[in-house]
């Protein structure tokens, strides 16, 4: 039976990953997951896709603050609770190309987060008296879902034996491995095939807690990928001998017909059971397979 090897949250969204023993379960995905985000003057937002500095901007979960750290700069803090910040302006700005709803989270966060990236910007927090909607086209089965700062849905799960065969692949042609990180997951399953998860259409863990609800994750959409993932999340940057991998490799065998041709690797989910309920790892996971017609 499949379980849980890894759990990953991203408090600021294209800012480092924190790998968690245990996360709380939300409807909107894993607790502290994408609630904050950088835009720039103008409120749009800023990715590392453009901003590969991004990466080095590593953040921890306090008591009751986000604790924020990057090379050359002091350490920076600001509240977990949304309702601790001192009269935010509200915000409306853009995941691509959906409304999202931030709360500024003042001036001595935009001042760091300006000196780092060199450029004028602002920190929002998404405002909890607001939602996001996935895309409905992915969840008529299953009813409306919600998530934060987001790409696009809750959560991210890949299948450790399909990061194994990639790495592979990237050894056979001489490149060196990569980690997990490239591909910002947020579960991570052992005991699966490679790439068995595109296959998988729900995923159901029974809580540890005789209090805890059973969980219900369905599977709803393969992640097309971006360049992001060739930016060293250690480093900030692109490995100079092998600046577009893992793409070039993907692109060979992982190109999806039913994408457009797009690259695909993990499978995006939503909650449908089980909000509040804690992850653990080392937990089992059943995983139920569907084909299609």
């Amino acid at each position: 039976m499949p379980t849980i090897s890894e759990l990953f949250v991203y408090p600021i969204k294209s800012c480092a990953g924190i790998a968690l023993n245990e996360a709380r379960l939300l409807a909107t995905g894993l607790e502290y997951d994408r609630y904050w985000m950088v835009v720039d003057a103008d409120g749009a937002m800023l990715t590392q896709r453009a901003h590969p500095r991004m990466a080095l901007i590593k953040v921890e979960i306090a008591a009751h603050e986000l604790v924020i750290r990057a090379p050359g700069m002091s350490e920076l803090r600001t509240p977990l609770d949304a309702a601790q910040l001192a009269t935010p302006a509200r915000v409306v700005t853009k995941v691509w190309r959906d409304a999202a709803y931030g709360l500024d989270t003042g001036e001595e966060c935009a001042a760091w987060f300006s000196t780092f990236l060199g450029m004028p910007v602002r920190l929002l927090r998404f405002d909890p008296e607001r939602e996001r909607i996935v895309d409905p086209a992915y969840t008529q089965s299953v009813g409306s879902a919600t998530t934060y700062f987001a790409d696009g849905f809750p959560l991210l799960v890949i299948a450790q034996a399909s990061l194994d065969d990639l790495n592979t692949r990237l050894n056979a042609k001489g490149a060196p491995s990569i980690p997990i990180d490239r591909f910002r997951p947020n579960i991570v399953l052992n005991g699966l095939d490679a790439y068995e998860e595109d296959y998988v259409e729900t995923l159901s863990i029974d809580g540890m807690q005789a209090s805890e609800a059973p969980v219900e994750l369905r599977l709803v959409k393969l992640c097309a990928r971006c360049p992001m993932p060739t930016i060293d999340q250690a480093k900030g940057e692109r490995d100079p001998e092998w600046p577009n991998e893992p793409t070039d490799t993907l692109s060979v065998y992982r190109a999806n017909p039913q994408r457009d041709g797009a690259v695909t690797f993990g499978n995006n989910a939503v909650v449908t059971s089980g909000a509040g309920t804690w992850l653990r790892v080392g937990q089992a996971v059943e995983a139920e397979l569907g084909f299609g017609d």
